[in-house]
């Protein structure tokens, strides 16, 4: 498996193909940029002296048997394609090459539906209520990013439910928290992520999701929902400011600024819980004792892995 590569490493195997770019060398001959996907992981790779074949199995979202070595380029591990073949079955097992949170399915559902049932604003249970049930399907299984953090099956929920168990408990510590509002931002804080993303498969962002993001359209989708179920006053205008600030600052997409006491410490546990997915993603590849390499998301910073 990928996480477990050493350099000379045999990387024979079934993968997805994640990302695929064509280059050209400096000699003028065709290769491709690869990043292969296995259950554990994905790691780069480079496919030289390529042909017509190649151009048909090295599309992002394919199945492929690969041939090929783990190498080093820049102190980092990359794959060496040798040859690949394409897998067409319908009934192959996709566990193999998509990456799953460590939580199954139904202890994740159960949590949504327990923070759920906590809920007595009748409004805000009502949407939230709603919006979960027609979103089910897409809500149990969608990634939370294309990379960095939670970027795999079910990592969408896993980071909602990891948020809401934050929530709960700041609730308590601090006075004056609205509980009802912050858990429901928590529950629907990335819902627009089932439009903005493509889904658990060599994720990408879809046009609507390049062109709206995912503040906008969750926001979007709460606004809808209210107007259906005749919802309207200032508890929809709240959860609404929730969505549409949970990134804390203009400058990290957010439309506005948190302005309320939930607004706040929902942008800073969304914060919290991504870096500390981003650091143990880090941690995976790091010893105990070393210096993790450096972390893009976390300022280029190298931590230190007790």
């Amino acid at each position: 498996m990928i996480k477990d590569f050493k350099v000379g490493d045999s990387a024979d195997g079934y993968y997805l193909v994640k990302v695929c770019s064509k280059a050209t060398t400096a000699g003028g001959s065709t290769y491709f940029n690869i990043t292969l996907q296995d259950s554990s992981g994905s790691i780069d790779a480079k496919k030289w002296n390529v042909n017509e074949v190649d151009n048909e199995i090295f599309e992002a979202g394919k199945i492929v048997y690969i041939y090929g070595e783990v190498t080093e380029f820049k102190d980092k591990l990359q794959v060496r394609i040798t040859d690949a073949n394409l897998i067409e079955d319908k009934n192959f097992d996709m566990t193999k090459v998509i990456p799953s949170s460590k939580f199954s399915e139904n202890e994740l559902k159960d949590k949504v539906n327990y923070f759920i049932s906590t809920i007595k604003n009748t409004n805000l249970s009502a949407i939230v209520k709603t919006i979960i049930k027609e979103h089910k399907d897409a809500y149990l299984v969608y990634p939370a990013a294309v990379r960095n953090h939670h970027d795999y099956a079910r990592g969408l929920i896993e980071h909602t439910v990891s948020m809401c168990e934050v929530a709960e408990f700041v609730s308590k510590h601090y006075e004056g928290v609205n509980y009802d509002l912050l858990i429901s931002g928590c529950l629907l804080h990335d819902i627009g992520k089932i439009v903005e993303l493509s889904g658990p498969v060599a994720t990408q962002y879809t046009f609507d999701g390049n062109l709206l993001g995912h503040l906008y359209i969750g926001a979007n989708l709460v606004s809808l929902t209210a107007e259906k179920l005749g919802i309207k006053g200032k508890d929809v205008t709240l959860l609404e400011h929730l969505i549409l600030s949970h990134h804390g600052k203009l400058e990290f997409g957010s439309p506005v600024t948190p302005a309320t006491r939930e607004a706040l410490l929902l942008s800073m546990i969304d914060d919290m819980d991504a870096k500390m997915k981003v650091l143990d993603k880090a941690f995976d590849q790091t010893k105990s004792g070393e210096f993790s390499d450096k972390i893009f998301a976390l300022d280029s910073k190298s931590y230190y892995k007790e």
